[in-house]
């Protein structure tokens, strides 16, 4: 559909929306330009979010209901996060799981308790939504927890989830360094957040095929069929990565079960159903009835956390501008990864646990399907990537393996690329994932973020394939080079990427033996997954606790 017809359409509940856009701005200092007055049609209905579903629920729901009881936008909990870019048009809102059990108002033993020390601050959840007011294009991408990039702590490489312990900002930066996307908004919840949203709907509805059982979250489902969950209980299903699967009917010991491999991927697999479950509640609902509805804004406000930046005002132009969309029609997808083989990883002396390496080609054609770029431009500004000509690149052999720097090196020459020098470095551990490392000014922390090195290390990932990842720090950089070249486990120079399909792209254990074999990047469910319930499928009452 064209931008003009999509735009021409009513949408539910315009006339209030557009005189609350009115009111808010006023309030901030100054008036709208005034739009013509939409003709009543119909009963007057709260703004349905059939669309913006796909910001995330929770979004969502705060949109929703600002948009229908404006006093109610005065009790969103704003925080302070740096390194939030300002640029206009597209925008991308980083969406967090926090696993911080200190900051829930009512302590509950099946999370672990913080008064027993479970105190750890990480985030489960790490969702970037992609929005382009100007075209109506929405994505949805997800960052496995355990995946092990160069600037996830400002001391350095750990797993993405260990970078909001130092802040919300932290996570922000190492997600703009280290992957090249620009974050303008943040929001980020817990579990009480979910568990609330859930409950203030009534539950929601999940369709169990086969008996499932999770030590770890307390999933434990003894027979098939749809179920209502509660928030306790949908939690579970979000939050279950160690599953366990019954193999027939008649065994019920849980300890005999097989267990998926998939752990965090397949994880993130059911949340985006979910999600897609959810989704349907809240529009079938209608969210129509005062009382009920600022009974879940509530529920979901006391627990939010929003960036300094994310108004009220900013939050109605979302819900207007994307009030048509279709989760079902949004590309979600995850960014693909393999396991290290061997267990908790050593990485330069230290012991990080299961860990998960970037994978390229593959990841570079998810981040252009996402943001909606094309092989040559660049994700931060969408501008044109610099030519491989203008690049000063150095080669340094990570590895140990025999002449590897000077293979990658003329590989990149074959490709146009400045190569002004070959080395070596000392190997940090046994499995080593490569880093394409840049340098120049670092990340401001407010306004907006111009890295020459950025773009060029960009322009460079993109002709790699295998583990490898983007890292911002000068002094790994040689001088005299914009970009460095750390060499890892199996990596290799491709000629081009533009023919990656993102969705069934993998990459087989027996080329690169310190890995798993990679997974497509939006699986489909897996047989014993929860899903939808079917159309007159019978409901069990809610699980006990």
């Amino acid at each position: 559909m064209a931008n003009s017809d999509r735009r021409s359409r009513q949408i539910p509940n315009q006339d209030r929306l557009i005189a609350l856009g009115q009111a808010v701005a006023e309030r901030n200092g100054g008036p709208l330009p005034r739009r013509k007055r939409a003709k009543a049609t119909g009963k007057k209905r709260v703004f349905k979010i059939i669309g913006l579903s796909t910001l995330g629920v929770v979004v969502a729901l705060v949109l929703l209901v600002v948009a229908d009881y404006y006093y109610i936008g005065s009790k969103i909990h704003h925080t302070n996060v740096s390194f939030l870019q300002s640029d206009s048009g597209p925008e991308n809102i980083l969406l967090v799981g926090s696993t911080d059990r200190c900051a829930l108002k009512v302590q509950n033993a099946a999370y672990g308790l913080c008064q027993n020390g479970v105190n750890g601050v990480n985030s489960d959840i790490v969702m970037i939504i992609h929005l382009d007011p100007s075209t109506g294009q929405v994505a949805l991408l997800s960052i496995p927890r355990d995946t092990f990039i160069p600037n996830a702590r400002s001391t350095g490489a750990n797993k993405i989830d260990a970078a909001l312990y130092e802040g919300a900002g932290q996570l922000a930066s190492a997600v703009e360094e280290d992957f090249g996307i620009p974050i303008n908004h943040y929001v980020e919840l817990n579990f009480d957040t979910f568990a609330n949203v859930v409950d203030a709907l009534g539950g929601v509805e999940l369709n169990f095929p086969v008996p499932i059982f999770d030590a770890e979250s307390g999933l434990n489902i003894k027979s098939p069929g749809c179920y209502l969950l509660d928030g306790y209980h949908a939690l579970q299903v979000v939050r279950a990565r160690h599953l366990q699967i019954q193999p027939n009917p008649t065994n019920h010991i849980h300890q005999q079960w097989p267990q998926e491999q998939e752990s965090d991927i397949a994880r993130i697999r059911r949340t985006h159903e979910f999600l897609r479950v959810l989704a349907a509640k809240v529009a079938s609902r209608g969210l129509s009835n005062p009382f009920t509805d600022q009974s879940i804004a509530l529920s979901v406000l006391s627990s939010l956390q929003v960036d300094q930046n994310f108004s009220e005002h900013h939050m109605i132009s979302l819900a207007e501008t994307f009030a048509h969309v279709k989760i079902n029609n949004v590309e979600q997808l995850t960014y693909p990864v393999a396991s290290v083989v061997g267990g908790s990883y050593l990485y330069k002396g230290y012991y990080y646990g299961d860990v998960v390496f970037p994978i390229n080609p593959t990841g570079a054609a998810v981040i252009r399907k996402v943001f909606f770029v094309n092989p040559n431009q660049n994700t931060f500004n969408y501008k044109l990537l610099p030519t491989p000509s203008s690049i000063n690149v150095t080669v340094e052999n990570g590895t140990g393996t025999t002449a590897q720097a000077a293979t990658i090196g003329n590989g990149l020459k074959a490709l146009g690329f400045h190569v002004t020098g070959v080395g070596d470095r000392t190997p940090v551990g046994k499995a080593n994932e490569t880093v394409v490392w840049y340098g120049g000014s670092p990340p401001p922390s407010s306004g907006n973020w111009k890295s020459p090195g950025l773009a060029a290390a960009q322009a460079i990932m993109r002709k790699l394939s295998g583990p490898v990842i983007m890292g911002y720090d000068p002094a790994e950089v040689t001088p005299g080079a914009l970009v460095t070249v750390q060499t890892g486990n199996g990596v290799s120079v491709v000629a081009s990427i533009t023919k990656v399909q993102p969705s069934t792209a993998t990459q087989a254990k027996s080329t690169n033996p310190i890995l798993e074999p990679t997974l497509p990047t939006n699986q489909p469910l897996a047989p014993y997954d929860p899903r939808a319930c079917s159309p007159g499928q019978v409901v069990n009452t809610t699980l006990s606790h």
